[in-house]
């Protein structure tokens, strides 16, 4: 017998494929309401609000990535050297645990990113830092660690550029790998391509400041 999905989980799950394909801006109430089959009333008593509903997605998963994220951190601040491919590489096994929420997780999860700062989602950058701002501020350490003699300011504008590079890495996925298939003869699955995208990653953060 099929387990029931309570409503909150139909309305989760209704607003996680919307937000992921079309984003958190152009995706309306009336559309998670209308894919969920449930009323605007079930939405406003589980969530109160769109802001806290986008909060509640993300939370499924930043709930795995950043436990598991600090544990690998924690792991590194032990070696004698700490490299920016190495603080990188620690995001290798939170990422796949992330299929523990979805089979594609980790895709979904960097889709539902790049659409929180295409479209300005402040409130989700405040929410992370209230809950999991101990974790950001150890992989700062970690970065700062291992290239000493960037700025702040520096790190910052790397960091997003990491972040973008990222996103349109693992969306644009599918269509990166029928290039590589058919021009280059080169057979990559989904998995294999944070070999490639890791040192390119790397390199630019290590690039010398100007």
């Amino acid at each position: 017998m099929s387990k029931r999905v309570s409503t909150k989980d139909k309305i989760l799950n209704a607003a996680e494929a919307l937000f992921a394909e079309h984003g958190f801006e152009q995706t309306s109430l009336r559309q998670i309401t209308a894919d969920a089959e449930v009323n605007l009333a079930s939405v406003n008593y589980h969530f109160g609000s769109k802001k806290a509903l986008i909060q509640a997605v993300m939370a499924r998963y930043l709930e795995v990535l950043m436990p598991a994220l600090d544990r690998e951190l924690a792991k590194l601040s032990e070696q004698p050297q700490v490299t920016t491919r190495a603080v990188f590489d620690c995001f290798r096994s939170p990422l796949n645990e992330l299929r523990q929420v979805r089979k594609h997780g980790p895709t979904i999860f960097l889709s539902l990113l790049g659409y929180a700062y295409a479209d300005i989602q402040g409130h989700l950058r405040r929410y992370t830092m209230d809950h999991f701002g101990d974790v950001m501020q150890n992989l700062l350490a970690a970065l700062h660690v291992a290239n000493p003699n960037l700025s702040p300011v520096d790190m910052f504008w790397r960091l997003h550029f990491v972040l973008g590079a990222t996103v349109f890495a693992q969306v644009s996925g599918p269509a990166l790998r029928e290039i590589a298939a058919a021009d280059f003869g080169e057979a990559i699955a989904a998995d294999q391509m944070i070999d490639r995208l890791i040192p390119f990653l790397a390199g630019g953060v290590d690039a010398p400041s100007r």
